[in-house]
């Protein structure tokens, strides 16, 4: 009875306006076990499955996602806890830290890629061969050799993945958040990404955070719900439009089941000018449900920066749904707030023999508003880079230019650290930290590569796409994203507002690059 005591489970959903017309909805599940001294290896809400996989591999920290869709750091915000934590890069990712000795990790990490892939019902074991996984140093996550990394960037996301997902929650998809989760709504979206992520320790037991974000065009059916300015549509949407049913309640055996509304800065600004006061109803839009709390949100400057209305489901009912919504009155155009830096990729050249890959840091005006624009002043970002053996880099082609200047590696390159690929047995490995100037308005790198020679039966299913090289993680260290808000009980902090409260680099994640190899 005891170990059922210490055992939690919590779910909570966000729902966001997006400037271009979109919603965001962030679900949010936390399952945690005590220590398995304390509860043995019995659970009564905590998947089994997921602490013998801990207890089988010795996992000290896994994170898993599967992603269709590339998040659009312009529209839907690049400095920011959301998408900092949950923007991940198209297909599977999957990395792991173990508590093993070093010549041990490998053939765990191998016996783990078979095991989740049974789980999940995916090609998770593709990530077994030498060839297909590596060992960042810092690059990706500070480690003490004990990490490996690995993504399948063109591996398909559907409903067989996510129904496993769902079978490791209580009530499943039956009752709470979980039965909002129709599945043409999610799959018709713009974007989806599924992650599990999992911490183990001695002292503190297992905790798994479940989250699954999406953004969806609202089914407006009235055209009098739409307000436009200068081309701009904004639809008013409620959960019923995004996900064809309402909320009737929650999962029985949660200890918190909550649904929260979060109307960003650039909305913020807008109400202040039109001299309105930041509550669910105002002069530029209604919220269709009063919410039972509404929280508000600090800055550095002690400004208000965002609202976030709370709606505990504990209140509603299959008699009483929940269906909250937002109504715009007027015309609104806001923008979210973005990285220092855009960054994007693409491939130079012709031909089938060789070619160039080109990495570009554009500046978003942020650095300017964040820190000290001295001629002393630079700003660092962490480049983490897998390319596959069959593209042989030459690192020592690497150049880099600031503004159309080509400057001296040792100028901009800080620190680097590369693993170069073997034929058929490992791949490429590529750690950047690079320095840029403050007045700085664009950067590009670029490093030149061999296509290397397959075997017929190398190729992967239609090769005729091309071959996707996996999408490079960009950081900036000194560049932190939290927004602080405050809870009515100060015992519970909300696992969904905690991630707000963390100190996260601000991650870019870029889309994968088709390379055609076409030798034979």
């Amino acid at each position: 009875a005891d170990a059922a005591a210490a055992e939690e489970f919590t779910e909570e959903l966000l729902l966001r306006p997006l400037p271009d017309r979109k919603a965001l909805a962030h679900f949010h599940f936390r399952s945690s076990a005590p220590p398995a001294s304390a509860a043995g290896r019995h659970h009564h809400l905590f998947p089994k499955a997921i602490s013998q996989l801990v207890q089988k591999f010795h996992i000290s920290e896994l994170e898993l996602s599967f992603t269709q869709g590339r998040w659009n750091y312009e529209q839907w915000g690049g400095y920011d806890p959301m998408s900092t934590n949950n923007a991940k890069p198209p297909g599977v990712e999957l990395w792991a830290i173990f508590d093993l000795p070093l010549a041990e990790i490998d053939a765990t990490w191998k016996n783990l890629t078979h095991t989740l892939s049974g789980l999940f019902c995916a090609s998770i074991n593709f990530l077994e061969s030498s060839t297909a996984f590596s060992a960042p140093r810092w690059g990706f996550k500070l480690n003490e050799g004990n990490l490996r990394y690995g993504a399948l960037p063109r591996e398909a996301v559907c409903t067989e993945n996510l129904t496993p997902w769902l079978k490791l929650l209580p009530c499943r998809d039956k009752a709470g958040i979980a039965s909002l989760l129709y599945r043409p709504s999610v799959y018709k979206g713009y974007y989806h990404s599924q992650k599990l992520k999992l911490k183990s320790s001695q002292s503190l037991g297992i905790i798994l955070d479940q989250t699954l974000t999406v953004v969806l065009q609202p089914n407006t059916v009235s055209g009098k719900q739409l307000h436009s300015t200068g081309g701009q549509l904004q639809p008013s949407w409620s959960m019923e439009h995004l996900f064809s049913k309402k909320l009737s309640g929650k999962c029985l055996v949660s200890k918190s089941s909550r649904v929260f509304v979060e109307i960003e800065k650039g909305i913020v600004d807008n109400v202040d000018k039109a001299g309105s006061d930041v509550s669910s109803n105002n002069d530029l839009f209604v919220l269709s449900t009063a919410p039972d709390r509404s929280l508000k949100e600090l800055d550095n400057l002690e400004v208000q920066s965002s609202s976030l209305y709370e709606y505990d489901v504990n209140n509603y009912n299959s008699d009483k749904p929940l269906n909250v919504g937002i109504t715009w009155k007027l015309p609104l155009i806001w923008s979210c707030t973005r990285a220092p830096y855009h960054a994007s990729r693409f491939l130079m050249g012709s031909g089938n023999e060789r070619g160039s890959i080109a990495m570009s840091f554009l500046s978003t005006g942020l650095d300017k508003q964040l820190v000290d624009s001295s001629n002393d002043c630079s700003i660092k970002a962490v480049v983490f880079q897998v390319v596959p053996w069959y593209v042989k880099v030459y690192y020592h082609s690497l150049e880099v230019f600031i503004d159309g200047n080509s400057k001296a590696i040792s100028e901009v390159v800080d620190k680097i650290h590369v693993t170069p690929s073997e034929d058929k047995l490992l791949p490429g490995t590529m750690e950047m930290l690079l320095k840029f100037p403050c007045s700085m308005q664009l950067a590009t790198l670029t490093l030149d590569f061999d296509k290397g020679f397959l075997h017929i039966d190398e190729y992967p299913p239609d090769a005729n796409q091309g071959f996707d090289i996996p999408s490079a993680l960009v950081s900036f260290p000194e560049f932190n994203s939290s927004r602080s808000y405050p809870e009515a009980d100060p015992l519970f902090v909300s696992p969904l507002l905690e991630n707000f409260k963390g100190r996260w680099c601000c991650e870019v994640v870029h889309r994968s690059v088709a390379c055609s190899i076409d030798n034979s």
